[in-house]
């Protein structure tokens, strides 16, 4: 066997899903909306598969010139509506089960945002600490490598996601751009989105999942006679979405008083400085460990601190049946993808808790990449203003179209999101009809 070729097989379907698991999840969400919406039998069947799963084992030198073998994923779950779309993640967790659930999620966040775009996700099965930056330029452009024509700026536009970051998204546009004809090598650019500015990027693309969180909190808010003006919350997770959540609600006059990662919960019910917390996480490694700006705090007892804006921003499967029943918040808002599981949903429910589903409250990041996709396809460069702008419009659009249809079907609006995506899913097949 050629160790310099990479391996590339079909990954069949895992039949023993894992209790509570993503996929689990996001299945079972499905078929709750799909039945109660009465979606059309042919297309149920169809979009509860996913169209394409791919594992790839790639070999690559490290800088002790061992060779190391790695594994990749890339799940491609629909695309009636336009080119794959979803992120990259570097992460021990990443699995096929989990980039499953994640690119059906895609679909239908793209779906409910109204971007002509379906779902994909994947990623390599790494901890990205335990390498140099120039080993991880060469896991990525051999993982890019090893897709091969998998992925394109019309077929499969992956995106930054946990632990990759836009110099990785300019690695892959690179290595990707290097395997064609030089005369295309422009024309390959939106490959993938969430690239540097000077590689093609969007201003206004690394906090647009962020600002999106806090757009949807203030629609909420105005839905409910509120203002998030004053509001205490709470955020899990402070690398790119926590952060930017915290910085756009400091603007609009909200208090972080706690704030939890892998490696520290810190407290102070007087505010925490998201600005000095950043700062102090570049300076250390992306922890806020050790941070003197607040005092750490036990764990377990995060989510049930006395707030009123709860922001999982982490990974999945955060807020469960150990620990909802303990929230305290009038709404909590999905900045990370599925960090609710069923049992967490329902104790929440029962406790009259607001949800602002995932695929609806995270979208500002694949709006952000359609509008990064749009302006490369353009050869455009678009001001960090108008971005916002459009941003802000797409999922305030969004918003309502959610909260109607909740109150057409008498649904919590995690349901009616999925409907409206569905809706939009069923009406494309119905109209195109199915090959041949």
């Amino acid at each position: 066997m050629n160790p310099d070729k990479p391996t590339m097989t079909t990954a069949t379907v895992d039949k023993t899903v894992r209790k509570e698991g993503m996929y689990e999840v996001v299945m079972e969400q499905f078929a709750h909306a799909a039945d109660i919406m009465d979606l059309d039998p042919g297309v149920r069947k169809i979009l509860a598969k996913t169209n394409s799963e791919i594992v790839v084992h790639f070999p690559v030198k490290l800088d002790n010139g061992k060779i190391e073998v790695f594994t990749g994923y890339r799940v491609q779950h629909n695309n009636a509506l336009g080119p794959y779309k979803g992120g990259l993640r570097y992460h021990q967790t990443v699995d096929i089960d989990s980039a499953r659930a994640l690119a059906i999620w895609m679909t239908w966040k793209t779906a409910l945002a109204g971007l002509p775009y379906g779902g994909a996700k994947g990623g390599i099965q790494i901890d990205p600490k335990l390498y140099s930056q120039n080993e991880l330029e060469r896991i990525t452009r051999r993982f890019t490598y090893a897709l091969g024509d998998n992925i394109g700026p019309d077929l499969d536009i992956p995106a930054p996601d946990i632990n990759t970051n836009a110099q990785i998204m300019a690695w892959i546009a690179d290595t990707y751009s290097s395997t064609k004809s030089p005369a295309t090598r422009f024309s390959n650019l939106h490959v993938v989105t969430g690239k540097p500015l000077g590689a093609g990027g969007l201003e206004g693309r690394d906090r647009a999942t962020g600002f999106g969180v806090v757009v949807t909190l203030k629609a909420w808010a105005k839905r409910r006679n509120k203002s998030v003006k004053g509001m205490k919350y709470i955020v899990q997770g402070f690398g790119n979405v926590g952060y930017w959540t915290a910085h756009f609600l400091l603007k609009e006059g909200a208090t972080l008083i706690a704030v939890q990662d892998a490696t520290a919960t810190l407290f102070d019910p007087k505010g925490i400085d998201p600005e000095a917390l950043l700062a102090h996480s570049d300076a250390n490694g992306r922890t806020i460990k050790g941070f003197t700006g607040a005092k750490e705090m036990e764990p377990k007892e995060f989510f049930a601190l006395d707030c009123d804006i709860v922001v999982p921003a982490a990974l999945g499967n955060q807020i469960t049946g150990e620990n909802a029943g303990s929230i305290k918040a009038m709404v909590v808002a999905e900045g990370a993808n599925g960090p609710t599981n069923t049992e967490g949903e329902r104790l929440l429910r029962e406790k009259n808790i607001d949800i602002i589903p995932d695929i609806l409250c995270n979208s500002g990041g694949v709006i952000g990449s359609y509008y990064e996709w749009l302006q490369n396809k353009r050869s455009e460069i678009w001001k960090i203003a108008e971005v916002l702008e459009m941003l802000e419009e797409k999922l305030e659009d969004a918003f309502t179209k959610v909260a109607d249809t909740a109150a057409e079907f008498k649904v919590d609006w995690r349901t009616s999101a999925y409907i409206v995506a569905l809706r939009r899913l069923e009406k494309a097949y119905k109209e195109r009809g199915i090959f041949p």
